[in-house]
């Protein structure tokens, strides 16, 4: 077997089954979770149309580079979202579609890692465990980068040393961060590109709620955006991960792309050539129908801040909580342990939260930057959402000790 199975950290969600093991809930209560991070927005019908009408296609191999069509809809659509110079981005060499943004964020590093090179992947701390799993399973050494408030929820790049930056093979970013919200900024991702040209490394930038965030006026920067305003048309060690599963509420239809590098790119196609991981055409179809529409996504967006806004409306003065700046999380501080907090509240009110502590990993200094925190996800419909709010102000309320209840 494999010995880089044995460095593998259970899953959050392995961590939340055992912490809730023993818990008895109230019978009079039904169960909402706000614990997985899957959307349950409806899945709009002119999608499920193109799924529909191309079933025909099940009695056909897809290929690994995907339909053409499909491909120039990313280009274009990266070109739209981000203000590229039109033209810069090669279709047939720089964007391929792959199976959703989990599956090909881990298998990035199997192809770009050489582990006889003591590689180091960095990544930020909390974080989406597949850069973790990807990593350890590459033979590579992640190194957590910690996103405390005192950096904006963001990883302090400027404090990395610079003997870690020479060892860095793989940079993972997150923005709008799992699980915090927080977003990189233009000048941000410009540095991180000059540090990946001095000391050689590649950015893997993982953009799936890219499409999720509060001000329509303000849409989150992107890897490639910094690229270009910079000069950089040729995308060198720059790659993106987009995803439907959250722009357009599709998680069951494992859609999604990679961008940027076409030399990165070329080494990756290979890879999954002997992977074996072609999106099926009829998914395909239907992705193509997605990416050419803006108006699901649209309503999308408001949807999840009207959400945002009744929630924090109920929690204002029982828990210390902000909208983020994109996302559909919310990332509290709990008032104690958040293991305790989170098998309190579903003892009490059958509400399933997750522990910030279950995302991240502690740092040498001791600093755990995920506890006393929670991940909320606020992906059920509305007045499940709203409902959630209120039955963990009223646990809060009914906490007989008055310092549980922050003032």
């Amino acid at each position: 077997m494999n010995p880089n199975l044995d460095r593998l950290e259970p899953y959050p969600f392995e961590k939340l089954a055992v912490l809730q093991r023993g818990v008895v809930t109230p019978a009079g209560l039904r169960p909402i979770a706000l614990s997985i991070g899957e959307p349950k927005h409806p899945t709009p019908d002119f999608i499920r149309a193109a799924l529909v009408a191309h079933l025909d296609h099940l009695a056909t191999y897809p290929s690994t580079r995907g339909l053409p069509a499909l491909r120039e809809a990313i280009a274009a659509w990266l070109t739209r979202r981000y203000g590229l110079p039109a033209g810069a981005l090669d279709p047939a060499r720089q964007v391929l579609p792959v199976n959703g943004t989990r599956e090909a964020l881990f298998a990035f590093a199997q192809a770009v890692i050489d582990p006889a090179a003591d590689a180091l992947v960095l990544l930020p701390n909390p974080f989406y465990q597949i850069y973790e799993g990807a990593a350890l399973l590459a033979g590579a050494h992640p190194v957590y980068l910690p996103c405390t408030d005192a950096s904006d929820l963001l990883p302090d790049f400027d404090a990395v040393p610079e003997a870690i930056w020479r060892r860095c093979r793989l940079l993972y970013l997150c923005s709008p961060g799992n699980p915090t919200g927080a977003v990189l900024g233009m000048a941000q991702l410009t540095r991180l590109i000059e540090l990946a040209e001095r000391y050689d490394f590649i950015i893997a930038a993982d953009e799936c709620y890219a499409e999720i965030y509060l001000d329509e006026t303000t849409p989150p920067p992107g890897l490639l955006q910094a690229a270009a305003a910079s000069g950089r048309d040729d995308w060198r060690r720059c790659v993106v991960f987009h995803s439907l599963s959250k722009r357009s509420n599709l998680p069951g239809l494992r859609s999604g792309f990679v961008a940027g590098d076409a030399a990165i790119l070329e080494r990756f196609f290979a890879y999954r050539t002997y992977h074996g991981c072609a999106m099926p055409l009829q998914h395909q179809y239907a992705s193509l129908a997605a990416w050419q529409d803006e108006a699901h996504v649209r309503d999308n967006r408001q949807r999840y801040r009207d959400k945002f806004a009744a929630v924090l409306k109920i929690l204002d003065g029982v828990l210390s909580v902000s909208a983020p700046a994109g996302g559909f999380y919310l990332w509290p501080r709990t008032p104690g342990a958040d293991t305790d907090f989170a098998r309190g509240l579903l003892a009490a009110q059958n509400v399933t939260v997750l522990p910030g502590s279950f995302l991240s990993r502690r740092q040498p200094d001791g600093l755990d930057p995920g506890a006393g925190h929670l991940r909320l996800a606020l992906v059920p419909p509305f007045a499940d959402c709203v409902e959630a709010a209120e039955r963990i102000r009223a646990y809060l309320c009914a906490q007989a000790d008055p310092g549980l209840i922050p003032a």
